[in-house]
């Protein structure tokens, strides 16, 4: 069975643009994963520490036939393709993959948590998963209920101009 799936892709060392491009071409060179959108290119404000670089943030809305774990194996491979080093919490980073919303589900083990634990306190998670979200009702209800609670008060803006480019 396929489930519909979103992730939360961002960067803020090096090219950031590159980075994101890379994660999701070698996320659609996975069989298993069939990319369906990918949101606009946002820049924000980094979130926790702010002594570091502004990141590139993007959403994918993706569908899969991988359990929770293999896709958290995958984001964790295409991590380290992206030379990610995991020097500092909420540090900088070439490139971060992290599941967002599966679907409606609730996950909770020791490596995974879904709905993201703090996707409803950031909006550069809650803009771009709002926008590529399309029919799906669920993730849309509770994306906008987020947005209606949250406090986030960091700047958020698209990148005019800038795709990230993938064959769906």
């Amino acid at each position: 069975m396929r489930e519909r799936v979103y992730l939360s892709i961002g960067s803020n060392i090096g090219n950031r643009l590159a980075n994101l491009e890379q994660a999701v071409s070698l996320l659609n060179q996975n069989a298993a994963i069939q990319i369906q959108a990918v949101s606009s290119v946002y820049e924000t404000q980094p979130w926790g520490n702010l002594a570091q670089p502004n990141f590139y943030n993007i959403a994918v809305a993706l569908t899969t036939s991988l359990a929770p774990q293999t896709l958290l194996d995958v984001l964790h491979s295409v991590e380290q393709a992206g030379h990610r080093k995991r020097l500092e919490h909420w540090g900088p980073r070439t490139i971060d993959l992290d599941i967002v919303y599966w679907g409606n589900r609730e996950i909770h083990t020791q490596t995974l948590t879904v709905p993201h634990p703090r996707a409803h306190e950031r909006n550069f998670v809650l803009l771009p998963v709002e926008e590529v979200a399309g029919d799906d009702a669920a993730v849309l209800s509770m994306v906008t209920t987020a947005l209606k609670q949250q406090t986030d008060k960091s700047w958020i803006k698209k990148v005019e101009g800038v795709t990230v480019k993938y064959d769906g």
